[in-house]
């Protein structure tokens, strides 16, 4: 068991992950300056991580896995992202080597394609499993931190998952949200 678990956390670090370089560290939290990228993204009525997390990433996943036009598998990448507000959004990066409007269209029509400029994000990582009460205990710690630092920020907060769900050791979760600086 413990070989297939080193196996994992090795094969989750081996795919491409959004990039980002820390130009700060406040406390427990980074602020980094993220590369822009594009992603298939979808929008869920439900507004909470776990009445949205696996539906989302099913329909994702379809598209991603060749539910699309030409049957074309997009390889997966890390983190996926969960924008957190009155509803949610769930995305996945794709491929750098892969331009927008290049990409196959989705069978699904709740899936989209959106282009993310570079910005600089403010992120606190905790580990474990994800739920709603730990999503919302490191948005308070990190508006808590950016407060104590006088940094403006503007929502939503993000929630980002680096594992796939066969992981049991070594998770990595984080909490973003943009931030401004004068």
């Amino acid at each position: 068991m413990l070989m297939i678990q080193a196996y994992t956390s090795k094969s989750s670090n081996d795919i491409e992950q959004y990039r980002y370089k820390v130009v700060q560290k406040l406390d427990e939290v980074e602020i980094r300056a993220y590369e822009s990228a594009v992603f298939s993204s979808v929008k869920m009525s439900k507004a909470t991580y776990d009445e949205t997390a696996s539906g989302g990433f099913r329909i994702l996943a379809g598209y991603i896995f060749g539910g699309n036009e030409t049957g074309e598998k997009i390889a997966m990448t890390s983190p996926v992202v969960m924008e957190m507000g009155d509803s949610m959004k769930m995305s996945f990066m794709v491929p750098s080597d892969k331009e927008v409007n290049a990409l196959p269209k989705p069978n699904d029509p709740r899936v989209y394609q959106e282009k993310k400029d570079s910005t600089l994000m403010a992120a606190i990582a905790f580990g474990g499993w994800a739920s709603d009460e730990k999503i919302q205990e490191h948005i308070e710690a990190l508006k808590s931190t950016l407060a104590k630092h006088h940094i403006a920020y503007e929502g939503p907060f993000s929630y980002l998952g680096y594992n796939p769900p066969y992981q049991l050791v070594n998770r990595r979760n984080e909490v973003v949200v943009k931030v401004i600086y004068p």
